[in-house]
C-alpha cells in the first residue's frame, strides 16, 4: 500500500513548519512489524512480545514499573505523513484528522496501552503494541486497569 498517497476526497494543508516545543525520544520499540502494512490496526493483549528498549540515562526512571501490570505507551510515528487535515478511511466517508486515530496528524504521537510481561534492566517486554519496529520512544506511564484494551470481539 502507498501510504503518501492522498485519496479522493483528501484535504492537505502545510506541513508544520517549526517546532514549539522539543521532545527527547528516549529509547526505541522492537516489534516483529517490519513495514507499515505488517502493523495490526490495533493492538492486542494477546499480542506479539515486543521489546521497549530504554536508553541509558533514563533506564533509572524504570525503577517500580515491574509492579505495574498495564502501562501506557507514547510513542512517535515516524513514518507518518503530517499534512491532512481531512482523511477518507477506507470504506467510510470523510472524516477530520482529530476524529480518526489514523497516524497522519499534525504531530504524529501515539499512545497504546499495553500489558507488561517482564521489567528488565534497560527494558520493558509487553504485549500489545501496534507500531513498526524501531519507532522512537517518548514516554512511558502507570496505567490504570480501566484504561487497559478491550478485549477482542469473536
Amino acid at each position: 500500500m502507498d501510504w503518501d498517497a492522498t485519496r479522493p476526497g483528501e484535504v492537505e494543508g502545510p506541513a508544520p513548519m517549526r517546532a514549539d516545543a522539543a521532545l527527547t525520544f528516549i529509547g526505541r520499540i522492537r516489534t516483529p512489524f517490519a513495514t507499515r502494512d505488517d502493523c495490526p490496526r490495533r493492538g492486542a493483549a494477546d499480542g506479539p512480545l515486543c521489546r521497549i528498549e530504554v536508553e541509558a540515562p533514563w533506564r533509572p526512571a524504570l525503577q517500580g514499573l515491574e509492579g505495574q501490570r498495564w502501562i501506557e505507551v507514547l510513542y512517535w510515528m515516524h513514518l507518518a505523513r503530517r499534512d491532512l487535515l481531512v482523511q477518507v478511511p477506507r470504506g467510510r466517508a470523510p472524516l477530520g484528522t482529530f476524529a480518526l486515530r489514523s497516524p497522519v496528524r499534525p504531530n504524529p504521537i501515539a499512545t497504546s496501552v499495553v500489558e507488561v510481561v517482564a521489567v528488565e534492566a534497560d527494558a520493558v517486554l509487553v504485549r500489545g503494541l501496534d507500531c513498526v519496529d524501531g519507532t522512537p520512544l517518548l514516554d512511558l506511564k502507570p496505567a490504570r486497569e480501566r484504561d487497559r484494551p478491550a478485549p477482542p470481539v469473536a
